[in-house]
């Protein structure tokens, strides 16, 4: 691990690069290499992310998902017998295209 959150930027910016290059010259053959970008850039994600944390105390505004997730687990919270439907978290405000 870098210890420095700027090397970790620059590596992850490195691997965004590596990844569009990648994937703008990728065929059918190049499977391996796109996947090799793709784990590059993951591992550099992750890497800036927790550098930031440690450095900072500050996360990344998202989080990537592991290729194993389980949208099961999701359906389970969403039946989840606390959930109130008077919240302020509802769609009162919500507007359909069809309105």
């Amino acid at each position: 691990m870098t210890h420095d959150p700027r090397v970790a930027l620059d590596a992850l910016i490195a691997a965004f690069e590596a990844h569009y290059v990648a994937c703008s010259q990728a065929t059918d053959d190049d499977s391996s290499t796109l996947e090799e970008a793709e784990n590059t850039l993951r591992d550099a994600f992750f890497t800036y992310d927790d550098e930031l944390f440690t450095q900072f105390g500050v996360e990344l505004p998202f989080d990537l998902l592991d290729d194993d997730y389980d949208e099961d687990d999701d359906e389970e919270e969403d039946d989840d017998e606390s959930y109130d439907e008077d919240s302020d978290d509802s769609d009162d405000d919500f507007i359909d295209i069809d309105d």
